[in-house]
């Protein structure tokens, strides 16, 4: 396969633009860098949206309520955002959010837990379980229906959901779990990384200085709170659905771990996009390969939660 056309003439675009220098750059350049790229589209119209605050591990954390059109009450999805945990955060993904809200037919609660290096490993980790921790027992004062709960998340945050359902196997019931290209070992060098960590947008560079400012020590990578792909013990979490893009360094990560959940008898679908590179799930009005796997994504979310009312 080759990139898809779109997704071509995308790259060629970033090709001429300036890069940043991985070695020096800051998180807070980067961060501003990043907020003056030019927004996707706003994605699926609300019923509602709203703006709270909720408890996190070490005190309460922003977050925000998408709820779709039509007759309640609805199952809940708790979402985290990607961004390498040092970037981005609600307002990036509110498009996501949002179509994921209608399509599914899911009120989605998206999460800002605490970014690195001012909040390095594990905070992000120990938020992400208090959030779901929280949604499980609060879904009817956001207007959700009590029990029917997944969590969801795209590249990091996926790495944040894949934590929350194995920490809380047990004691939280997860529905679903829904990884858009998931992060989940953040030491990991081979395979497609070395294919494709170069002009496919996500870069080798990229990775390490993501890895390096989440990680205050080093040796934190072997944590299956910060790489739950080496978590060798993943019997009981819940189902899955992960979608992987044919270009991006970390796709092998992402279906490694759906044969390790098959492995462990975990229900799971993987499913690769051909031609796309990570992110592009973002990118709604940009890309026509964004829509489709918001859709497939959508269906995912919304089969689980059917097959988990057949059951009640």
């Amino acid at each position: 396969m080759s990139h898809d056309p779109q997704v071509r003439a995308l790259l060629d675009n970033m090709a001429h633009m300036p890069q940043p220098d991985f070695d020096t750059l800051s998180p807070e350049v980067y961060r501003a860098m990043l907020a003056q790229m030019p927004p996707f589209a706003p994605g699926d119209a609300m019923a509602q949206e709203r703006a709270l605050t909720m408890p996190g591990a070490a005190g309460p954390l922003p977050a925000h309520l998408y709820v779709p059109h039509g007759d309640g009450p609805w199952p809940l999805t708790v979402f985290f955002h990607g961004g390498g945990f040092v970037t981005c955060g609600i307002e990036t993904h509110h498009n996501l959010c949002r179509s994921l809200a209608q399509r599914a037919g899911t009120i989605v609660l998206s999460v800002a837990y605490r970014l690195a290096p001012e909040a390095p490993f594990p905070a992000a980790a120990d938020d992400a379980c208090a959030a779901v921790r929280w949604a499980a027992t609060h879904a009817e004062e956001l207007g959700a229906r009590s029990g029917a709960l997944a969590v969801a998340g795209d590249s990091a945050g996926a790495n944040l959901a894949a934590v929350a359902a194995q920490q809380l196997r047990g004691t939280v019931a997860l529905c679903h779990q829904l990884l858009l290209y998931p992060y989940l070992d953040c030491a990991d060098e081979s395979g497609s990384v070395q294919t494709f960590a170069q002009d496919n947008f996500l870069t080798l560079d990229m990775l390490r200085w993501y890895s390096r400012h989440y990680l205050s020590d080093a040796q934190h990578a072997s944590d299956v709170r910060a790489s739950p792909l080496r978590n060798p013990d993943l019997a009981g979490v819940a189902p899955a659905t992960i979608i992987t893009a044919e270009y991006d360094p970390l796709r092998d990560q992402g279906e490694r771990y759906g044969q390790r959940l098959q492995q462990a008898g975990v229900p799971v679908t993987v499913r690769r996009w051909p031609g796309q590179i990570h992110g592009f799930m973002s990118m709604l009005g940009l890309l026509d390969g964004a829509e489709a796997a918001v859709n497939t994504a959508a269906a995912a979310l919304r089969d689980a939660f059917a097959a988990h009312q057949a059951c009640v």
